[in-house]
C-alpha cells in the first residue's frame, strides 16, 4: 500500500468514526425524547452497526500482516 492510498484510508476512516458518533449522539436523543419510533431507531441502530462493520475493514487494511 503506498502512502496516498494511506493517506486516503485514514481519512475515510476518520469520517467513519465521526459519523459513528454523530448517530450515536441522534439515537442516544431520539431514545431520551420519549417519542422514539421503534421502526426508525431499529434503522439508525443498523446503519451504525454497517459503518462500524466498515471502520474494522478499514482498520484491518492499515495493519501490515505479520507473523510473529
Amino acid at each position: 500500500m503506498d502512502t496516498l492510498q494511506e493517506v486516503q484510508l485514514r481519512s475515510k476512516l476518520h469520517n467513519l468514526y465521526q459519523e459513528h458518533r454523530d448517530l450515536d449522539h441522534a439515537i442516544a436523543a431520539f431514545e431520551a425524547s420519549g417519542k422514539a419510533d421503534p421502526l426508525q431507531l431499529q434503522r439508525l441502530k443498523k446503519m451504525k452497526l454497517g459503518i462500524k462493520d466498515k471502520i474494522l475493514q478499514i482498520e484491518n487494511m492499515l495493519i501490515p500482516d505479520i507473523i510473529a
